[in-house]
């Protein structure tokens, strides 16, 4: 689904947190709230608060950088937000670590889906 589709169907914007690579790329789709993260945990929480609480954002995109600086509660409380949504993408460099289709799909969706199975 395109950005201009997910705003005309939800009314609302997408918004893109993390590294300069991964921003970058999203500004080259054309997706204008992207934000830089800062290596302050603390300024990377209080941006990620406000993106949320503006509700101004369906969608928000972060990097798992950005997860792993969030304090305890945010990140519980980010990880059951349904509106707005914000998916974590793994960082570009280091050690990724993968998550399933299936398992991403019971975690945000909260649904099972099962492979290969007729």
């Amino acid at each position: 689904m395109s950005e201009l589709t997910f705003k005309k169907e939800l009314g609302r914007k997408i918004a893109v947190l993390g590294e300069r690579e991964l921003v970058m790329g999203y500004r080259l789709l054309g997706i204008d709230d992207t934000f830089t993260m800062s290596t302050d945990a603390a300024e990377v929480n209080k941006t990620l608060q406000r993106l949320m609480s503006s509700k101004e954002f369906g969608l928000i995109i972060a990097s798992h950088s950005v997860r792993n600086a969030l304090s305890e509660g945010l990140r519980e409380s980010v990880e059951a937000s349904i509106e707005p949504l914000v998916l974590f993408l793994p960082a570009f460099e280091g050690n990724i670590e993968e998550e399933s289709i299936s398992s991403l799909a019971r975690r945000v969706l909260g649904i099972s889906i099962q492979m290969g199975v007729e």
